[in-house]
C-alpha cells in the first residue's frame, strides 16, 4: 500500500511541474514521462470512452469511417481485405478523422495478421511458419520479419497478431502450419527472431496462443487440452517464458481453448497471476477474436454476455475483439464491476499508445508502399527463404538432382503440381495465382533443355479417380514422373473451397486425401522413375512413398517464389538444406510421433514389433517409430563431423558449457549443414525426455572444407521441474549429443553437473 502511495505521488508530481509549463493537456506533452500521461488522460476519460478502448472495431474502407467510427476511437482496428496502397489511404484517412472529431484524439492501433507477410494484398507473401523453421535458420528469419515490418509501417500497421507458440503434437489439428514445430526449444528460438524483427522496425508482435492451445483433444480446432502442471510448466510454457523474457512482445493473445478443464480467457491465474506475476508480460493483452463471447457459448462458464466480458476483463485481457465488452458499463453501473478493473487494463493500451509515438502523429505516406511493399529485395527474400526450407526427404541412387541430359520429357502429375499454395493468413485465394507453382518455376528453369507436362490425375480433396489414367499416359509418354501431393489451405477469412488444412479443417485421417495415394501406385505402376513432391501444410502419412518413391522433397508452403525455390532445388541451382521441425506418423495411430518422448513410450524391454506378415507385439503390425524423424534432411553432398570437444566436464548448474566439433564437406558440392546439440539427462527424480534439442548452428562448408562449430549450452537448461514441482538442475550424469538430426547421432560426451 505505501509502494502504491509513492507511485502515485510521483506521477501526480510529475504531472503537476508538467502542467504548469506546458499549454496543451499533460498527455498530449511528448517530454512528459508516460506513466503521467497515462494518468493524466486517464482522469479526462469517460466510462464509455475507457471501454472503447478495449475494443477492437474494424475500420473497413474510406467511406466507411464517418459512420462507423463518428466521434470514437477505439483500443485497435484492422482492414485485411484492401490492397496495401488502398489500406494505406485508409488508416491515413482514419488517424486524420480520429484527431479531428474525437474530443481526446487518442490514436488507434492498426492492426494485421503478419505469420508470412502482411495480410493485405499485394504486400510481399513469405513462406508459412512451419517452413520458417525448416530453414533452422533464426537469422535468416529475423531479416524475413524484419522487411514484413517495413511493409507494415509504410501502410500504416503497428501491431501484427503473430507468431504462433503452439506445439505440433497433434498432427491431425488443421494449424499445424502456423506453427515452428514440435519442438519447444525450437519455437522459442525461432520465435525470438520473428519478434525481433517485427519490433525493431517498431512493428509490435503478438506470440500466441496464450496457452497450451495446439494439442486439442481429437485434433479438433478449439477442444480442450489434457495434462499436469508439469507437462504445462515443461512443453507449452517454455517458449513463452523465454519468448517474452527475450524479446519483450508488445502484445500477446489468449486461446480459445481450456487446459485441464479451465478456459484460458476467462483465467486470472493464468493471464494475471502467471503472464504478468510470473512470466513479467508488460505489455497489452488481446483476445482471440470471439473468445471471450465464447466463455458463453463454448466453455458454458459464463451464464451470458455481460458475465463473459467480466469474467475477461477481470482475469485481464485488454483487448476484446467480439462485442461482449460493450456490456461494461452497464456491469459497472449496475455494480457487478469495479471501474478500477476497467482503469488497469485500459492503462495497458495507453501506454502502448504513447511507447509507439502515436500521439504525436503516426505519419503514413501511401505513395511510400509503391516503393517498399514487394521491392525485389523482398521478392529475393521470400525466394531465399522457400529453398532453404525445402526438405529432401528421400534420394535413393541419386536420382536428384535431375540430370537433365537424361530426362528430356517431365511430367508433373498431381493436383498441387500447378497451384501456389501459400496457406493460411495468406491474403490469396483458392487459384494460386498470386504466387509461382511448381509447373511454372519448373518451365521456366529447364528453358529448351527439357519439356515439362502437366496433369493433374485427381483433386486434392474427392474420392473421383476417373482421371488418373490420363496421368498415368502423360508418365508413360515422359521419361520421369514429378508426383505433387498434399493437403491446400487458405486465409479462413476468404471463404476457403475444400480446404483439407488450416485453421478450421482438421483431419480424422492422415493418410493422403482423396485419390493421392492411388495416383502415387498407378504413377509407380508405370515403371518410369518417379519423384515425390509433398506440398503440405502438415506432416501425413508418407510411410508408401518413403518405401516406394526415387526421391520425396518436402515442401511447407513456400510462399510466392515456391515453385521458383522447389526447381532450384530439383535442378540442382540450390543444395537443399530444410531439415524438419515435425515428425512424420507411420500411420495415423502411429501419432503422437514427436522425438521427445518419455522412454517408457517406445522403448519397452521386451519390445518386439510386428509386421503386416507376421503380427508380434505392440504394435502388433508396426513399429512405433516415425518415418522421418525430427532434424532430418539429407544433401546433395555429405558431411562428416569429427571428435566433441567439452570445457567442463563436471560444471555447476549456473555454468555454461562450450562444445566444440569440427564439420567437413566430404562430398563435391557446396552446401549447408545444421549441427544439432541435444541433451539426455540420464538419471532424473522424475521423467524426463530420451532426448532435448538445446541447441543448432547452420553452417556453410565448400567442397573439402572444414569449420569448427561452437555451441553454447547453459546448465540452466538442463532444468526439470521435481516432484514438489520446484524448477531445479538436478546433479547427475547428462549426455551431451550432436548430430544431423535427432535420430543420426555422430558424436556422445558425458558430462557430471555437481
Amino acid at each position: 500500500m505505501k509502494l502504491k502511495s509513492i507511485v502515485f505521488t510521483t506521477v501526480i508530481a510529475a504531472a503537476t511541474i508538467f502542467s504548469a509549463t506546458a499549454k496543451k493537456p499533460l498527455y498530449l506533452n511528448p517530454k512528459a514521462p508516460i506513466d503521467a500521461r497515462v494518468e493524466d488522460l486517464l482522469s479526462r476519460m469517460t466510462l464509455e470512452e475507457k471501454v472503447m478502448q478495449l475494443q477492437n472495431h474494424g475500420v473497413g474502407d474510406i467511406n466507411s469511417i464517418p459512420g462507423s467510427f463518428g466521434e470514437n476511437s477505439y483500443g485497435t482496428t484492422h482492414e485485411m481485405y484492401h490492397t496495401a496502397y488502398e489500406a494505406a489511404k485508409i488508416y491515413q484517412a482514419l488517424g486524420e478523422h480520429v484527431k479531428k472529431n474525437n474530443r481526446l484524439s487518442i490514436p488507434i492501433i492498426n492492426c494485421s495478421e503478419g505469420i508470412q507477410g502482411i495480410l493485405q494484398n499485394e504486400c510481399t507473401i513469405y513462406p508459412q511458419a512451419i517452413a520458417q523453421a525448416s530453414t533452422w535458420n533464426p537469422e535468416l528469419i529475423e531479416e524475413m520479419a524484419s522487411a514484413c515490418a517495413r511493409e507494415a509501417r509504410s501502410i500504416g500497421i503497428r501491431q501484427v497478431l503473430s507468431p504462433v507458440l503452439d506445439i505440433a503434437r497433434e498432427l491431425r489439428w488443421g494449424r499445424i502450419e502456423e506453427t515452428y514445430g514440435e519442438d519447444p526449444y525450437m519455437i522459442a528460438e525461432m520465435a525470438k527472431a520473428f519478434v525481433n524483427g517485427y519490433q525493431s522496425e517498431g512493428v509490435l508482435a503478438m506470440p500466441k496462443h496464450f496457452i497450451a492451445h495446439g494439442t486439442p483433444s481429437g485434433g479438433l480446432n478449439c477442444a480442450s487440452v489434457a495434462g499436469g502442471p508439469r507437462e504445462f510448466r515443461s512443453i507449452y510454457l517454455y517458449p513463452f517464458k523465454r519468448v517474452i523474457a527475450e524479446t519483450k512482445p508488445g502484445a500477446i493473445m489468449t486461446c480459445y481453448s481450456a487446459y485441464d478443464g479451465e478456459p484460458m480467457t476467462g483465467s486470472h491465474y493464468y493471464m494475471t497471476e502467471l503472464l504478468r506475476g510470473e512470466l513479467g508480460h508488460t505489455g497489452y493483452l488481446y483476445s482471440d477474436w470471439g473468445s471471450v463471447e465464447r466463455l458463453k457459448s463454448f466453455h458454458h462458464a459464463a451464464a451470458n454476455d455481460q458475465d463473459a466480458a467480466i469474467m475477461a476483463a477481470k482475469a485481464g485481457v485488454d483487448i476484446n475483439v467480439d462485442w461482449t465488452y460493450q456490456t461494461l458499463p452497464d456491469a459497472v453501473r449496475e455494480g457487478k464491476l469495479d471501474e478500477s478493473v476497467i482503469d488497469t487494463n485500459v492503462r495497458r493500451i495507453l501506454r502502448t499508445k504513447f511507447e509507439l509515438g502515436l500521439f504525436e502523429g503516426d505519419k503514413i505516406d501511401p505513395e511510400n508502399v509503391k516503393k517498399v511493399v514487394r521491392s525485389k529485395e523482398n521478392i529475393d527474400l521470400a525466394l531465399k527463404v522457400a529453398e532453404e526450407s525445402i526438405i529432401l526427404a528421400e534420394n535413393k541412387n541419386s536420382i536428384l538432382p535431375l540430370d537433365l541430359n537424361k530426362y528430356k520429357k517431365i511430367a508433373i502429375v498431381g493436383p498441387n503440381g500447378h497451384v501456389a499454395i501459400m496457406g493460411d493468413y495468406s491474403w490469396v485465394n483458392n487459384q494460386g495465382e498470386e504466387g509461382i507453382d511448381l509447373f511454372e518455376g519448373l518451365t521456366e528453369a529447364v528453358g529448351n533443355n527439357a519439356a515439362v507436362t502437366f496433369t493433374e490425375g485427381c483433386d486434392w480433396w474427392s474420392q473421383d479417380a476417373s482421371n488418373i489414367k490420363d496421368a498415368v499416359k502423360a508418365v508413360e509418354e515422359a521419361d520421369i514422373a514429378i508426383v505433387a501431393v498434399g493437403t491446400r489451405s487458405t486465409f479462413l477469412g476468404r471463404n476457403p473451397d475444400k480446404s483439407t488444412a488450416g485453421e478450421g479443417h482438421d483431419l480424422s485421417s492422415l493418410e493422403l486425401p482423396g485419390c493421392q495415394q492411388q495416383l502415387l501406385e498407378a504413377v509407380k505402376a508405370t515403371g518410369k522413375p518417379m519423384v515425390v513432391a509433398f506440398i503440405a501444410g502438415k506432416p501425413l502419412v508418407m510411410k508408401w512413398a518413403q518405401e516406394n518413391a526415387d526421391a520425396v522433397v518436402i515442401q511447407w508452403y513456400g510462399g510466392e517464389q515456391q515453385g521458383n525455390a522447389l526447381a532450384n532445388v530439383l535442378l540442382g541451382n540450390t543444395n537443399p538444406s530444410g531439415k524438419l521441425t515435425v515428425s512424420f506418423p507411420r500411420s495415423t495411430g502411429n501419432t503422437p510421433c514427436f522425438y521427445n518422448h518419455y522412454p517408457t513410450d517406445r522403448e519397452e524391454p521386451f519390445d518386439h514389433p510386428g509386421t503386416p506378415e507376421e503380427p508380434k507385439g505392440h504394435y502388433i503390425f508396426d513399429i512405433p517409430e516415425p518415418v522421418w524423424n525430427f532434424g532430418h534432411g539429407l544433401s546433395y553432398t555429405t558431411f562428416e563431423y569429427g571428435e566433441m570437444e567439452v570445457d567442463n566436464n563436471s560444471p555447476k548448474a549456473s555454468d555454461v558449457v562450450t562444445v566444440k566439433i569440427p564439420v567437413t564437406n566430404t562430398g563435391n558440392r557446396e552446401g549447408m549443414e545444421t549441427v544439432q546439440l541435444y541433451v539426455n539427462d540420464i538419471v532424473s527424480t522424475v521423467a524426463t525426455p530420451i532426448q532435448q534439442l538445446k541447441g543448432f548452428k547452420k553452417i556453410s562448408l565448400k567442397p573439402g572444407e572444414t569449420q569448427t562449430v561452437e555451441l553454447k549450452l547453459p546448465m540452466k537448461e538442463l532444468a526439470l521441474f521435481n516432484k514438489q514441482m520446484e524448477e531445479v538442475v538436478e546433479p547427475g550424469e547428462f549426455e551431451l549429443q550432436i548430430g544431423s538430426s535427432s535420430n543420426d547421432i555422430r558424436a556422445r560426451h558425458t558430462i557430471t553437473v555437481e
